[in-house]
Formats: structure tokens, C-alpha cells, sequence
């Protein structure tokens, strides 16, 4: 089940979003949350463009059901991710306090400026996050220590022209070199549009549920 939204705050950006809610849904559980964050493409003030592809593209057009609740907030038109970081994250804050989510069980994925959104975001506060997905997107490398804590799931395609590869082969060397625990699914013959095959099965999800963020 999904539903559209606007969360409405005095202080920050007020961001339109898509929730979606599992199966059988139960508010005196507690459930994983996916955020997702969209491309440039997907910008704007129509929320069927958020779900344009990730995720909350099966649940619309293939019914798909999965066992998370799932988030994905929507950017203006002519604006890119990085102009909402501290929004972003309160948002985000607002999500978690107020469904029924584990705190140690927030991911974090996006695709192309998404993807590069979530590095973004996960820079700002990695304590927040129990592990990321950064799909295409580009990073900071040299602040890539402060992601050695948290597990990073990346996918490129290496025909991409539109963010080369070595932006994802350079973050991902980059936190290992400094402990971390990145790893990177190389998309062979695909272009910018590696979501595909990140998104279409449940390996990446699965993946991101068998994570859990560690309490220093």
C-alpha cells in the first residue's frame, strides 16, 4: 500500500513524498525503512514522477509487496539533493520517530543525482544509517573515512557516460583504503541506467536488511 504526502514544516523544505507500508502492516511492530532518493529526472511537484523507477516502480506497476516501509521524498524541479541536506535529514528524523521503524535498521539508496544524494547524505550523519546503496552516483573521496563504518553497497554500469565509473570505483577504494566495508557490483554493457538491475531483484534489498547499524 502507498500513499502520497507532504510533510509540512516551519523550519525546513517542505518535501512532497511517497510511503509505502508492508503487507499485513502493524503499528505495534517494528519495521525496517528504505529511503530512496530519485534522479533528476524524477524532480519536480508530481509524485508519480518519484516513482518512476527504484523501488515504488513495482509496487505501482507490478504490485510487488516488500517487508519494509519504504520512503521517497521528492526534489524540486531545477534543485538537486544537496540543496536539502539539513531537511533532508530532519525529515528523516520525523520519519523515524513517528512510524514504527527500528533505528538501527535505516538504509539509504538513490540513483544518479539520488545516488550522489546519498553519499551526500550519509557524509552528514553516517550514524544514522545501518548501510547505504549509492547507485551511479558521484562522491567526496576525500572524505570518505567517515563512511568506514558504514556498509556500502554501490552499482555502475561501465558503459556509463554520463557519471563514469571511476566515481564509483574511487569512493569505494577510497573507504576500504580506510577500513571501511564498500563493495561494487559493476553493471557490464550498461550505460546510466544501472538502477535497473540494481532495483529489479531483491539481492540488493535482502542485502540491506541483513545490516544492522552498530552502536558506538
Amino acid at each position: 500500500m502507498y500513499t502520497k504526502h507532504k510533510w509540512n514544516s516551519e523550519k525546513y523544505f517542505n518535501f512532497g513524498y511517497v510511503k509505502y507500508l508492508p503487507k499485513d502492516y502493524d503499528e505495534t511492530k517494528t519495521y525496517p525503512l528504505v529511503v530512496f532518493l530519485h534522479g533528476a529526472g524524477e524532480r519536480g511537484d508530481d509524485l508519480d514522477h518519484a516513482m518512476t523507477h527504484g523501488y515504488m516502480r513495482h509496487v505501482k506497476n507490478e504490485g510487488k509487496e516488500y517487508p519494509f516501509i519504504f520512503v521517497a521524498p521528492q526534489c524540486p524541479n531545477g534543485k538537486y539533493w544537496g540543496c536539502y541536506t539539513e531537511s533532508l535529514l530532519a525529515f528523516l528524523e520525523e520519519m523515524i520517530a513517528t512510524l514504527p521503524v527500528d533505528p538501527d535498521r535505516v538504509y539509504l539508496t538513490g540513483l544518479s543525482m539520488g545516488g550522489t544524494g546519498t553519499w551526500m547524505l550519509a557524509m552528514a550523519r553516517p550514524e544514522m544509517f545501518a548501510a547505504i546503496a549509492p547507485i551511479c552516483g558521484t562522491g567526496i573521496c576525500w572524505n570518505a573515512g567517515c563512511l568506514k563504518n558504514v556498509p556500502i553497497y554501490v552499482y555502475h554500469g561501465d558503459c556509463d557516460t554520463t557519471v563514469p565509473i571511476h566515481e564509483s570505483i574511487s569512493m569505494v577504494s577510497a573507504i576500504n583504503r580506510c577500513g571501511g566495508n564498500a563493495r561494487l557490483k559493476i553493471c557490464y554493457g550498461v550505460g546510466h541506467g544501472s538502477w535497473g538491475e540494481a532495483y529489479a531483484g531483491d539481492e540488493l534489498w535482502k542485502w540491506m536488511l541483513e545490516q544492522r547499524r552498530v552502536n558506538e
